[in-house]
C-alpha cells in the first residue's frame, strides 16, 4: 500500500508512522517508506518504489535515508535496527 501515491515525488512533511523492518527477499514492507532509519552500520539492499534494486554500502549507524522503498532485502543487507518511516 502506498499512502503517498497522490503526493509529489518529493514530499517534505515529516513521517507520521514507523515500524521495525525485518529484511525479507520476497515480502514487501506494509507501507512504501518515506525514509529508512539505520540504527547499526552496514549495507542496506532495497527494492525502490519503482522496482529498482539497489544496495547502499557502508551506511553509518544513525543514518536516515530519504528513500521510497517497497522492500528491504535480506540478501545483501548487513545493517541492523532498521526502521521504516511513512
Amino acid at each position: 500500500m502506498d499512502s503517498f501515491s497522490a503526493f509529489p515525488t518529493t514530499p517534505i512533511s515529516p513521517a507520521r508512522s514507523a515500524s521495525t523492518v525485518v529484511p525479507n527477499d520476497t515480502r514487501d514492507l506494509p507501507h512504501i517508506s518515506r525514509a529508512l532509519y539505520v540504527g547499526q552500520t552496514g549495507a542496506l539492499s532495497v527494492e525502490m518504489a519503482d522496482g529498482d534494486v539497489v544496495t547502499f554500502e557502508g551506511v553509518p549507524a544513525g543514518s536516515m535515508l530519504p528513500i521510497r522503498a517497497s522492500k528491504v532485502r535480506a540478501t545483501g543487507t548487513t545493517a541492523a535496527a532498521v526502521l521504516s518511516l511513512w
